[in-house]
């Protein structure tokens, strides 16, 4: 068995010489033909991309998706009725050329924005290709010698050095001072510290092994010799391309769509067919029944469907970027809007991504200027370039007035920070010539090196006691959430001296100063708001507990139940869909226990946003239903992502979900609009044909009342809506559509119905002379109804209750009101073969209307009580 079957932690934690057995290697390398006979028998060290598919392929694949099948039969039926009729069959009329150029560019348009986004998603995995450098040093025959990273087999032994990039995982077998860079992967800011012995308290994730390297890290700083014991697509970046190449399951919207569209298709299909035998039956005319069922056939399918939701992603695209939110997929919209748990980092999100000195105290943990004092002229004092936490000592310092202090101390030496020490020291000289060392970096370090401490004044020897005790309020406040570091001081310093590190020794420890990330202030406020529209925000972050539970308790997430990486690594994966239920906080989690925590929730049903902007976000952005990152991500969190905000806060989050669901709601109005009025329209062509003795509609009626009505409905994307139907987030299932088209189609058809009833008793229709009044009365009702009952289905509560519509959607929908008027009141009615309508005509059809709002509204009443 190769060592790629192995346990990773096996090859950890046995001995050097048990893994040279393991994996057939020798201490002084391989030999060039053993080397090439493992790359033949292993493959290259190379993380594989998987064959592009050509262009044309992934345009077709797109291409061929039910909406546009559905629209491709309509382009077929009207080609047939628009231009191969007329030019054919010479029936006198000229061949129309609109409606079929304008289906076409619909779905060419929708199907190169899809083509598109789905070629930039494929950007991510080959970016995090590029990571890793070309060659790097592998002992060959004893020697050390450059050779492309491709050629690495398991058990070579490799050089590292300060500025490398990891090449494979690795076994570290000899190391000076190596601190590795893992921020690409995991998010610390921190390098971490790596040894030839494995450290099994350090067993959370992967990358804190502490004899581990992995690829795509760097050597900050020190030297190291390490042996290949995964290579390619086993390595942790491999495993996590693979991840990063899988297709993204489509939304829900997306799959409610596709089964809108196959119903509508199935009925098209059916209804043609009956329509065409009995009108060819009844009215004896084959030829002009086959042509009315075709028309039907384009009349009955919402060809303005793509219009209308690209018009809806579109404008809440245009509102979303005014609230500094970038939509790179337009359908993602949908799922922001449906979103109903928010996992988010910490820095930046929930903090002000900016370091502010919190606490100065004395080794009791009590406040002390003195200790303030001594950090402020160690930091100010060096010469090196000063990080964060000195920019916040010196601003802490200058607000109690103390840069006065160093006119008073000129700078004599120092000695300078480095990352195997983590400590940085300044010899200073005052007025009076006294010398002495002030020292401050990490607080296990710093202690190891006092032989002293400063308790109330009173400097004493310092036993295993007292440093118990001290050691205690450091470890308090670290875990209440604070990044602490000793400060020390010096004052037997040697007048001439050349200093060093040896004289960092037998210092006198005075304190710790404790630094913090603060909450921003909008964090609680818009927490608290976007859990009362149905969020839950859950922080998932690489850092520590105690630093995540405090800034986490302050902006009101609760911190009662929590996780840590080691935790959810022991999980099951229906142990962990349990956990999720009741955590707010995950801590010290892997990349691939933050995809693993984001499937968790959606198995349990839950549509899942993810906020991220590092390399070890990729895979949770990439899981979630809506991966959101900022402009100043890394390049692969932001081509995993389906929204950018140009600004890393929430608040900025919780106005794009609003505008999510504002667009989510006016596309289903449509589609209930759409999708009942077309399978009312359905139904009333069928009674029609069977009971009337002609053609109840002319093909050009048909369509010239398809495009008034479609007028009118293209305002619903600009509707108001209420704060009601934000409170939750909302989603477009087919199901609900359904069963509103179920009710509400049908209860169209029965007033269609009873314009037939009045034409044939009030009126007398009943002979194909009277033909033309009929189509003429059914082609008004059938526009200005559809115009009219928008104001009543676009807000399921009562009127009263509900906002005005806008001002957009008023003006189409009269428009095609006036447009339908004239049609029928004016000499305008000859030219699509209708006649004028006399005032008594005018008063039936609105009083028809109006019977139709009613009994829609009280319909509506009765079936949406619960909103109310």
């Amino acid at each position: 068995m190769t060592s790629k079957n192995k346990n990773i932690l096996d090859l950890l934690q046995s001995s050097q010489e048990e893994l040279y057995d393991n994996l057939g290697a020798s201490p002084t390398g391989y030999t060039l033909d053993q080397a090439e006979q493992k790359l033949e028998e292993l493959g290259p060290n190379a993380i594989s991309q998987g064959t592009k598919k050509h262009p044309i392929i992934g345009f077709v694949n797109v291409l061929i998706n039910p909406f546009n099948l559905v629209l491709m039969v309509v382009i077929a039926i009207t080609l047939i009725t628009d231009v191969i009729v007329p030019v054919f069959f010479l029936t006198g009329e000229t061949p129309d050329y609109l409606t079929i150029t304008i289906l076409t560019v619909i779905v060419m348009i929708s199907t190169l924005i899809s083509f598109v986004q789905e070629e930039r998603s494929s950007a991510a995995s080959e970016k995090l290709l590029n990571m890793v450098s070309n060659t790097t040093a592998a002992l060959r025959d004893g020697v050390f010698t450059e050779i492309p990273i491709d050629d690495l087999v398991l058990g070579d032994i490799v050089r590292l050095s300060a500025g490398d990039i990891i090449p494979a995982d690795m076994r570290v077998l000899s190391a000076k001072d190596l601190f590795i860079s893992q921020a690409t992967l995991t998010g610390e800011s921190q390098p971490i510290e790596k040894f030839v012995k494995f450290d099994e308290e350090q067993m959370i994730t992967e990358s804190d092994y502490s004899n581990l390297c992995l690829m795509g890290t760097n050597v900050v700083s020190g030297s190291a010799r390490a042996m290949v014991i995964r290579t390619g697509d086993d390595t942790y970046l491999g495993r996590m391309n693979t991840s990063l190449k899988e297709t993204k399951q489509i939304n829900s919207f997306e799959s409610s769509i596709s089964t809108i569209s196959s119903l509508l298709m199935r009925l098209m299909l059916i209804m043609l067919p009956i329509i065409f035998i009995i009108n060819g039956v009844l009215k004896h005319d084959i030829v002009e029944a086959f042509l009315f069922a075709l028309t039907v056939a384009v009349g009955l399918t919402p060809e303005m469907l793509p219009v209308v939701l690209t018009t809806s992603l579109a404008r809440g695209s245009i509102n979303m970027a005014k609230h500094q939110t970038i939509v790179k997929s337009q359908s993602s919209i949908s799922s922001f809007g449906e979103m109903d748990i928010l996992c988010t980092d910490k820095t930046g999100t929930l903090t002000q991504d900016n370091i502010v000195l919190e606490r100065y105290m004395d080794v009791n943990g009590e406040d002390d200027m003195r200790v303030l004092r001594h950090a402020f002229l160690n930091s100010y004092f060096q010469s090196g370039l000063k990080n964060l936490i000195d920019l916040a000592i010196i601003n802490r310092a200058e607000s109690y007035n103390m840069d006065d202090l160093v006119n008073y101390y000129s700078v004599v030496d120092e000695i300078p920070f480095d990352f195997s020490r983590r400590r940085m020291s300044v010899i200073l000289e005052d007025g009076n010539d006294k010398r002495q060392l002030i020292t401050k970096g990490a607080v296990e370090e710093i202690v190891k090196l006092c032989r002293y401490i400063d308790r109330n004044g009173e400097v004493f020897e310092l036993n295993d006691e007292i440093r118990k005790e001290a050691m205690e309020v450091y470890s308090q406040h670290n875990h209440d959430g604070l990044r602490m570091i000793a400060v020390a001081q010096k004052n037997n310093v040697p007048t001439e001296h050349e200093f060093g590190v040896e004289d960092e020794s037998d210092l006198v420890l005075i304190g710790f100063i404790g630094f913090l990330d603060p909450p921003k202030e909008s964090a609680k406020p818009t927490i608290e708001s976007l859990n009362r529209h149905g969020v839950k925000v859950v922080v998932i972050t690489g850092d520590s507990l105690g630093v995540a539970k405090k800034v986490s308790s302050k902006v009101g997430i609760d911190t009662e139940i929590t996780y840590m990486g080691d935790e959810v690594e022991a999980m099951s994966d229906e142990e962990l869909r349990d956990a999720v239920d009741h955590c707010h906080l995950f801590a010290k989690i892997s990349p691939d226990q933050k995809q693993r925590i984001v499937k968790a929730f959606q198995d349990k049903g839950h549509t899942v946003g993810f906020l991220g902007d590092g390399i070890n976000d990729a895979l949770a952005l990439k899981q979630a239903n809506i991966g959101i990152s900022v402009d100043s991500a890394v390049d692969i969190a932001k081509e995993s992502a389906d929204i950018i905000l140009l600004k890393k806060d929430l608040t900025v989050l919780e106005e794009g979900i609003l505008e999510g669901r504002k667009t989510i709601v006016n596309m289903i109005k449509y589609l209930e609009m759409a999708v009942s009025g077309n399978v009312g329209n359905m139904i009333s062509v069928l009674v029609a044909s069977l009971f009337v003795p002609f053609l109840p509609l002319l093909p050009v009626h048909i369509l010239v009342q398809n495009l008034l009505s479609d007028l009118a409905q293209t305002g619903i994307p600009f509707d108001n809506v209420t704060e009601k139907e934000l409170e939750k987030p909302r989603k477009l299932e087919s199901k609900s559509l359904v069963k509103f088209m179920k009710l509400f189609g049908p209860l169209s058809s029965i007033f269609d119905i009873a314009c037939f009833v009045v034409l044939y008793a009030v009126f007398d229709v009943r002979t194909p002379e009277h033909a033309t009044l009929f189509q003429t009365f059914w082609f008004a009702f059938g526009i200005i109804s559809q115009s009219l009952i928008i104001f009543v289905i676009r807000t399921k509560r009562p009127f009263s209750l509900s906002n005005l519509p806008s001002g957009v959607l008023v003006f189409v929908s009269f428009l095609a009101i006036a447009i339908t008027l004239l049609f029928v009141t004016t000499p305008l009615a000859s030219t699509i073969e209708l006649q004028v309508l006399s005032s008594t005509h005018l008063l039936w059809v609105g009083g028809i209307v109006l019977m139709y709002i009613i009994a829609t509204s009280v319909m509506k009443r009765i079936w949406f009580k619960d909103i109310i």
